[in-house]
């Protein structure tokens, strides 16, 4: 074969190898992402997720060079907030749905106001039901009635419902404390979430039938620090 058509037949194989390759990566969905992606309604399984109110209005107060002033006033006033619900997220084995219709489906205010004892912060109700709401197949009130039932399944260590002084904990020591309080909990169905030195949330997994459930993929992200601070609860 002359060297002009071996050049010229080599190109061609490489261009049929690069075309078969990017038509491989165009149809094999991503590992992190479920076939089903951003299906209302089509998921596995919950996370709760339990926010540390004090963690959060310490860390938002260093972010804020105008100090508590300019801090969310419902949840960083002079109520004592403990535990408040960031969210319950519907999840996939792998990876989870988000922003299952856009525009998301008004919702009342009527809804937010009754949901501020839980989620002390309206901003964070629209958020919530915009990003996750909308992916649990139910209509507002449906879904924010459930957020509610699965704060109620999930009983606080009493430990940490008065916390008045800083207390210094490992990630085993809360996942051990709330498994004890919670029949049925398992350590593989629980993950503390933190940041440079602050519990942030605790995370735990429920069945779409709030049942406590195993999540492999949620205990992975866990916080993996020796130590951690859990500020006091403010006010009260």
């Amino acid at each position: 074969m002359a060297s002009g058509s071996f050049m010229r037949a080599a190109g061609w194989w490489r261009f049929f190898v690069f075309s078969i390759l990017l038509q491989a990566a165009i149809v094999a969905p991503s590992s992190a992402q479920d076939r089903r992606q951003n299906q209302a309604g089509d998921f596995d399984f919950y996370v709760l997720a339990l926010s540390w109110s004090p963690s959060f209005c310490e860390a938002s107060s260093e972010r804020n060079s105008g100090g508590a002033n300019r801090l969310p006033s419902l949840q960083c006033g002079e109520r004592p907030f403990s535990f408040v619900v960031h969210g319950l997220w519907p999840q996939y084995e792998k990876g989870f749905p988000e922003y299952c219709q856009v525009p998301a489906p008004r919702l009342d205010r009527n809804i937010v106001s009754s949901m501020l004892d839980l989620m002390p912060a309206p901003r964070l109700v629209f958020h919530e039901w915009d990003r996750h709401g909308t992916c649990s197949g139910q209509s507002a009130r449906g879904f924010f009635e459930n957020v509610r039932k699965a704060r109620a399944v999930v009983k606080i260590p009493e430990q940490y419902l008065d916390l008045k002084s800083a207390l210094t904990v490992t990630p085993d020591e809360v996942d051990d404390a709330f498994v004890k309080a919670n029949p049925g909990l398992a350590r593989e169905g629980i993950a503390v979430t933190c940041d440079s030195r602050r519990l942030r949330e605790v995370r735990i997994c429920l069945s779409k039938e709030l049942g406590f459930r195993s999540c492999a993929e949620i205990d992975r992200r866990a916080c993996r620090r020796d130590k951690l601070l859990m500020p006091p609860v403010r006010g009260g």
